[in-house]
């Protein structure tokens, strides 16, 4: 197969896959009551598809990368959260310095915002890599690999719209956040077809620092909501929403291994 081609497959399959992964929640936008109703508790969701994740999809397999290259996964997994928790210090920092009232939610929200838009953009980077990558070996694989990305990223979008809304950020602006965002997809896809395997060979660095990532958003910030909320039947329903989230990236990852 000529080099065209293969580029040309991988700029299809990666248009795809980031077609998929923003499906589900352009759909669950569509409904501006039902979404607004639900905005709170996707945010429990989310928190689970980031830890379901993380544990069952990235650092696995940023574990089955590291055997060829030796990358110590967990130091690059810690590297990953304390970069998070420098990058909310910075924020939080220059918001205090610009406001002087106090304690605000709409300004945690500003904090919030910037780190999920951050952490999506880098997966789908890393989905776009992994995409051409994969197609680099074989069509097949690509075409496997492209299934998983959507599989697991359909989830973790709704997930993050709705967690994108829970924060007051209007339709529309998600809609177009999510958009751009996937398209960073593209620039990774493109960038491993061209490097090729040195891009490759650090695979694992860039799944434990996703992971690092994940794991800080949901442990720092949407978790602690679940634990804020007093009326017990609604965090009976979070606390529910969050082990769904995680049982299904742990079914979509299993069925996957063996399916594939």
């Amino acid at each position: 197969m000529s080099e065209l081609s293969t580029l040309g497959n991988i700029l299809l399959f990666t248009f795809l896959g980031s077609i998929g992964a923003l499906l589900g929640g352009v759909i669950l936008l569509s409904k501006e009551k039902a979404s607004r109703k639900l905005s709170h508790f996707l945010a429990s969701f989310a928190a689970g598809t980031l830890l379901g994740a993380a544990f069952f999809d990235l650092l696995p397999e940023a574990a089955h990368q590291a055997e060829k290259t030796e990358v110590d996964v967990f130091l690059w997994t810690f590297v990953g959260i304390a970069t998070f928790f420098l990058i909310e210090r910075f924020i939080h920092t220059f918001h205090h310095h610009e406001n002087y009232d106090g304690h605000d939610v709409k300004h945690e929200s500003k904090t919030t915002i910037p780190l999920i838009i951050i952490s999506d953009t880098m997966h789908n980077f890393l989905d776009g890599v992994v995409i051409a990558a994969t197609f680099l070996v074989n069509i097949p694989l690509g075409v496997i690999t492209t299934f998983a990305v959507v599989a697991h990223e359909i989830p973790q979008e709704i997930g993050d719209m709705g967690l994108l809304l829970h924060k007051g950020m209007k339709r529309g602006k998600v809609i177009f956040v999510n958009i751009v965002s996937a398209c960073a997809a593209f620039a990774g896809a493109v960038l491993t077809y061209i490097v090729g395997v040195k891009l490759v060979e650090q695979l694992s660095i860039f799944l434990a620092l996703t992971a690092g990532f994940f794991i800080y958003i949901a442990l720092s910030d949407l978790i602690p909501e679940i634990h804020h909320e007093k009326r017990k039947g609604y965090a009976l329903i979070e606390t529910g929403l969050l082990l769904l989230g995680v049982l299904l990236i742990y079914l979509s990852v299993s069925f996957l291994e063996h399916g594939g």
